[in-house]
Protein backbone atom coordinates (compact mmCIF):
# COMPACT_ATOMS: atom_id res chain seq x y z
CA UNK A 1 0.00 0.00 0.00
CA UNK A 2 2.50 2.46 1.01
CA UNK A 3 5.72 3.39 -0.77
CA UNK A 4 7.93 4.48 1.77
CA UNK A 5 11.50 5.96 2.17
CA UNK A 6 14.27 6.64 4.56
CA UNK A 7 17.35 8.01 4.65
CA UNK A 8 20.72 7.35 3.71
CA UNK A 9 24.03 8.47 5.52
CA UNK A 10 24.19 9.63 8.76
CA UNK A 11 20.78 9.14 9.67
CA UNK A 12 20.46 5.63 8.38
CA UNK A 13 21.83 3.44 11.21
CA UNK A 14 19.45 5.05 13.92
CA UNK A 15 16.62 4.90 11.83
CA UNK A 16 16.83 1.29 11.08
CA UNK A 17 16.70 1.13 14.78
CA UNK A 18 14.20 2.74 15.21
CA UNK A 19 12.25 0.95 12.40
CA UNK A 20 13.37 -2.73 13.70
CA UNK A 21 12.58 -1.73 17.86
CA UNK A 22 8.62 -0.28 16.46
CA UNK A 23 8.17 -4.00 14.54
CA UNK A 24 8.71 -3.07 11.12
CA UNK A 25 12.29 -4.30 10.27
CA UNK A 26 13.53 -3.34 6.98
CA UNK A 27 15.36 -5.94 5.35
CA UNK A 28 17.96 -5.49 2.63
CA UNK A 29 20.79 -8.12 0.72
CA UNK A 30 23.28 -5.56 2.54
CA UNK A 31 23.87 -2.37 3.14
CA UNK A 32 24.62 -0.98 0.21
CA UNK A 33 21.36 -1.88 -1.31
CA UNK A 34 19.06 1.11 -2.14
CA UNK A 35 15.70 -1.29 -1.87
CA UNK A 36 14.18 -2.87 1.09
CA UNK A 37 11.05 -4.20 2.28
CA UNK A 38 8.98 -4.53 5.46
CA UNK A 39 6.80 -7.53 6.41
CA UNK A 40 3.78 -5.45 6.73
CA UNK A 41 1.15 -5.30 4.34
CA UNK A 42 0.46 -1.88 5.01
CA UNK A 43 4.07 -1.35 3.58
CA UNK A 44 4.86 -2.35 -0.28
CA UNK A 45 8.25 -0.95 -0.95
CA UNK A 46 11.14 0.36 0.96
CA UNK A 47 13.89 2.73 -0.81
CA UNK A 48 16.75 4.03 0.95
CA UNK A 49 17.74 7.96 -0.67
CA UNK A 50 20.19 10.62 0.74
CA UNK A 51 18.34 12.83 2.76
CA UNK A 52 18.36 16.03 1.02
CA UNK A 53 16.54 14.17 -1.67
CA UNK A 54 13.42 12.83 -0.04
CA UNK A 55 11.28 16.04 0.22
CA UNK A 56 11.40 16.51 -2.98
CA UNK A 57 10.56 12.76 -4.04
CA UNK A 58 7.43 12.68 -1.50
CA UNK A 59 6.24 15.86 -2.39
CA UNK A 60 5.94 14.80 -6.21
CA UNK A 61 4.41 11.60 -5.18
CA UNK A 62 7.08 8.81 -6.22
CA UNK A 63 6.83 8.11 -2.55
CA UNK A 64 3.77 8.15 0.26
CA UNK A 65 5.68 8.15 3.16
CA UNK A 66 9.33 9.18 4.26
CA UNK A 67 11.69 9.81 6.96
CA UNK A 68 14.05 13.49 6.53
CA UNK A 69 15.36 16.19 8.49
CA UNK A 70 13.25 19.41 9.03
CA UNK A 71 16.56 20.99 7.65
CA UNK A 72 15.88 19.34 4.52
CA UNK A 73 12.47 20.20 4.55
CA UNK A 74 13.45 23.87 4.64
CA UNK A 75 16.05 23.91 1.97
CA UNK A 76 14.11 21.76 -0.49
CA UNK A 77 11.15 24.25 0.40
CA UNK A 78 8.72 21.30 -0.28
CA UNK A 79 5.17 21.00 0.58
CA UNK A 80 4.70 18.12 2.24
CA UNK A 81 2.64 17.00 5.42
CA UNK A 82 4.74 17.15 8.56
CA UNK A 83 2.76 13.55 10.04
CA UNK A 84 5.34 14.06 13.47
CA UNK A 85 8.67 14.31 14.65
CA UNK A 86 10.53 11.73 15.48
CA UNK A 87 12.76 12.52 18.51
CA UNK A 88 16.22 10.89 17.48
CA UNK A 89 19.57 11.73 15.63
CA UNK A 90 22.62 10.83 14.65
CA UNK A 91 24.34 10.70 18.26
CA UNK A 92 21.26 11.89 20.50
CA UNK A 93 17.85 12.12 21.29
CA UNK A 94 18.39 16.02 20.89
CA UNK A 95 17.49 18.17 17.45
CA UNK A 96 20.50 19.02 15.34
CA UNK A 97 21.13 22.71 14.73
CA UNK A 98 22.23 24.48 11.80
CA UNK A 99 24.80 27.45 12.92
CA UNK A 100 26.41 30.23 11.40
CA UNK A 101 30.09 29.18 12.28
CA UNK A 102 33.33 31.78 12.15
CA UNK A 103 37.21 31.03 13.41
CA UNK A 104 37.42 31.60 16.70
CA UNK A 105 39.96 34.51 16.54
CA UNK A 106 37.55 36.15 13.78
CA UNK A 107 36.45 38.97 16.14
CA UNK A 108 32.71 38.08 15.40
CA UNK A 109 30.23 37.35 17.81
CA UNK A 110 27.33 38.12 16.01
CA UNK A 111 26.13 37.59 12.30
CA UNK A 112 25.09 41.18 11.72
CA UNK A 113 29.31 41.61 11.93
CA UNK A 114 29.65 39.61 8.53
CA UNK A 115 31.22 41.91 6.27
CA UNK A 116 29.38 42.04 2.64
CA UNK A 117 30.78 39.93 0.15
CA UNK A 118 31.85 37.28 2.71
CA UNK A 119 31.96 33.56 2.05
CA UNK A 120 30.22 31.14 3.41
CA UNK A 121 30.85 27.29 2.75
CA UNK A 122 27.40 25.51 3.35
CA UNK A 123 25.12 22.20 2.39
CA UNK A 124 22.13 24.35 2.63
CA UNK A 125 22.52 27.33 -0.28
CA UNK A 126 18.68 28.13 0.27
CA UNK A 127 18.88 28.79 3.47
CA UNK A 128 22.01 30.18 3.95
CA UNK A 129 20.72 33.13 1.14
CA UNK A 130 17.74 33.52 2.61
CA UNK A 131 19.20 34.33 6.25
CA UNK A 132 21.60 36.43 5.07
CA UNK A 133 19.09 38.23 2.55
CA UNK A 134 16.89 38.92 5.74
CA UNK A 135 19.95 40.43 7.28
CA UNK A 136 20.61 43.10 4.13
CA UNK A 137 23.92 41.52 3.72
CA UNK A 138 25.14 40.19 0.37
CA UNK A 139 27.54 37.13 0.71
CA UNK A 140 28.76 34.69 -1.80
CA UNK A 141 27.54 31.35 -0.86
CA UNK A 142 29.96 28.17 -1.94
CA UNK A 143 27.83 24.90 -2.01
CA UNK A 144 30.25 22.41 0.09
CA UNK A 145 30.17 18.35 -0.71
CA UNK A 146 31.21 18.04 3.26
CA UNK A 147 34.06 18.98 5.51
CA UNK A 148 32.99 22.04 5.57
CA UNK A 149 35.06 23.04 8.34
CA UNK A 150 37.89 22.32 6.97
CA UNK A 151 37.49 25.50 4.19
CA UNK A 152 37.72 27.72 6.82
CA UNK A 153 39.90 30.29 6.43
CA UNK A 154 41.30 29.46 3.57
CA UNK A 155 38.67 28.88 0.94
CA UNK A 156 35.83 30.53 2.87
CA UNK A 157 35.04 33.18 6.02
CA UNK A 158 32.44 31.35 7.92
CA UNK A 159 30.41 28.12 7.33
CA UNK A 160 27.02 27.13 8.08
CA UNK A 161 26.64 23.69 9.03
CA UNK A 162 24.76 21.46 11.08
CA UNK A 163 26.02 19.95 14.75
CA UNK A 164 24.48 18.19 17.21
CA UNK A 165 27.29 18.41 20.07
CA UNK A 166 29.62 21.38 18.66
CA UNK A 167 32.17 19.44 19.77
CA UNK A 168 33.58 19.01 15.85
CA UNK A 169 33.61 22.33 15.40
CA UNK A 170 35.20 23.69 18.52
CA UNK A 171 38.14 21.00 17.70
CA UNK A 172 38.65 22.70 14.40
CA UNK A 173 38.69 26.04 15.89
CA UNK A 174 35.23 27.71 15.37
CA UNK A 175 32.81 29.39 17.40
CA UNK A 176 28.87 28.94 16.96
CA UNK A 177 27.61 32.76 16.46
CA UNK A 178 24.02 32.15 15.65
CA UNK A 179 21.21 29.28 15.42
CA UNK A 180 19.49 29.68 12.25
CA UNK A 181 16.88 26.51 12.35
CA UNK A 182 16.90 23.77 14.97
CA UNK A 183 15.50 20.41 13.07
CA UNK A 184 14.07 17.55 13.83
CA UNK A 185 13.57 14.19 12.22
CA UNK A 186 10.24 14.27 10.83
CA UNK A 187 7.86 11.84 9.56
CA UNK A 188 6.45 13.24 6.36
CA UNK A 189 3.94 12.59 3.38
CA UNK A 190 2.95 13.07 0.39
CA UNK A 191 -0.25 15.44 0.81
CA UNK A 192 -2.12 13.36 -1.73
CA UNK A 193 -1.37 10.02 -0.13
CA UNK A 194 -2.49 11.78 3.38
CA UNK A 195 -5.86 12.57 2.19
CA UNK A 196 -6.28 9.27 0.81
CA UNK A 197 -8.66 7.44 3.50
CA UNK A 198 -7.00 3.89 3.48
CA UNK A 199 -3.14 5.27 3.08
CA UNK A 200 -4.22 7.86 5.92
CA UNK A 201 -5.05 4.99 8.66
CA UNK A 202 -1.86 3.03 7.48
CA UNK A 203 0.04 6.15 8.35
CA UNK A 204 -1.25 6.75 11.57
CA UNK A 205 -0.62 3.00 12.76
CA UNK A 206 3.00 3.35 11.60
CA UNK A 207 3.01 6.82 13.53
CA UNK A 208 1.98 5.33 16.62
CA UNK A 209 4.04 2.04 16.62
CA UNK A 210 7.07 4.72 15.61
CA UNK A 211 6.20 7.24 18.77
CA UNK A 212 6.00 4.48 20.74
CA UNK A 213 9.64 2.82 20.20
CA UNK A 214 10.85 6.67 20.33
CA UNK A 215 9.17 7.22 23.88
CA UNK A 216 10.35 3.28 24.86
CA UNK A 217 13.96 4.69 24.15
CA UNK A 218 16.01 5.15 27.69
CA UNK A 219 13.63 3.34 29.69
CA UNK A 220 13.52 -0.08 31.68
CA UNK A 221 10.08 -1.55 33.59
CA UNK A 222 10.84 -2.06 37.23
CA UNK A 223 8.75 -4.79 39.16
CA UNK A 224 8.78 -5.29 42.51
CA UNK A 225 7.22 -6.49 45.85
CA UNK A 226 6.96 -4.85 49.18
CA UNK A 227 5.17 -5.34 52.16
CA UNK A 228 2.12 -3.11 53.53
CA UNK A 229 4.17 -1.41 55.91
CA UNK A 230 6.82 -0.14 53.33
CA UNK A 231 4.30 0.32 50.61
CA UNK A 232 4.08 4.30 50.80
CA UNK A 233 7.28 5.10 50.92
CA UNK A 234 8.28 2.66 47.58
CA UNK A 235 5.33 4.16 45.60
CA UNK A 236 6.39 7.70 46.80
CA UNK A 237 10.17 6.76 45.55
CA UNK A 238 9.26 5.77 42.07
CA UNK A 239 8.59 7.94 39.13
CA UNK A 240 5.81 6.99 36.23
CA UNK A 241 3.90 8.10 33.33
CA UNK A 242 0.39 9.02 35.61
CA UNK A 243 1.10 6.25 39.08
CA UNK A 244 2.85 3.01 39.68
CA UNK A 245 0.90 0.08 39.25
CA UNK A 246 -0.11 -1.67 42.81
CA UNK A 247 -1.59 -4.85 42.99
CA UNK A 248 -1.99 -7.43 46.25
CA UNK A 249 -0.08 -10.56 46.69
CA UNK A 250 -1.49 -13.88 47.15
CA UNK A 251 0.45 -13.46 50.87
CA UNK A 252 -2.00 -11.15 52.73
CA UNK A 253 0.13 -7.80 53.75
CA UNK A 254 2.67 -7.84 50.47
CA UNK A 255 2.02 -6.01 46.69
CA UNK A 256 3.45 -5.70 43.40
CA UNK A 257 4.51 -2.61 42.22
CA UNK A 258 5.47 -1.90 38.79
CA UNK A 259 6.26 1.42 36.74
CA UNK A 260 8.83 2.10 33.68
CA UNK A 261 12.20 4.68 34.64
CA UNK A 262 14.15 6.11 33.02
CA UNK A 263 17.31 3.55 32.37
CA UNK A 264 19.93 6.31 33.76
CA UNK A 265 18.20 6.20 37.03
CA UNK A 266 18.11 2.48 37.78
CA UNK A 267 21.59 2.14 39.40
CA UNK A 268 20.49 4.85 42.25
CA UNK A 269 17.12 3.74 42.55
CA UNK A 270 17.81 0.17 42.95
CA UNK A 271 19.83 0.23 45.77
CA UNK A 272 17.27 2.89 47.51
CA UNK A 273 14.61 0.77 46.84
CA UNK A 274 16.09 -1.90 48.39
CA UNK A 275 17.35 -0.13 51.47
CA UNK A 276 13.13 0.63 51.51
CA UNK A 277 12.40 -2.75 52.05
CA UNK A 278 11.11 -3.95 48.45
CA UNK A 279 11.99 -7.30 47.52
CA UNK A 280 12.22 -9.16 44.28
CA UNK A 281 12.80 -5.94 42.39
CA UNK A 282 13.18 -7.11 38.43
CA UNK A 283 14.89 -4.76 35.85
CA UNK A 284 12.99 -5.73 31.93
CA UNK A 285 13.50 -4.05 28.58
CA UNK A 286 11.27 -1.87 27.09
CA UNK A 287 10.86 -1.69 23.50
CA UNK A 288 7.65 0.82 22.80
CA UNK A 289 5.41 2.87 25.35
CA UNK A 290 1.99 3.81 23.57
CA UNK A 291 0.33 6.47 25.71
Amino acid sequence: MLKLVVPKGSLEKATFELFEAADLKINRGSDRDYNGSIDDPRIASVSVLRPQEIPVYVEDGYFDLGVTGEDWIAETGSQVVKVTALNYSKQTDRPVKLVLAVPRDAGITEPQQMKPESRISTEFPNLTKRFFDELGIPVRVFLSYGATEAKVPEIVDAIVDLTETGSTLKRNGMEIVHVLLESRTQLIANPSAYEDAEKRRAIEDLKILLLGAVDARGKVLVKLNVSKASLDEVVALLPAMRAPTVSELAETGFFAVETVVAKNTINTLIPQLKALGAEDILELPVTKIIP
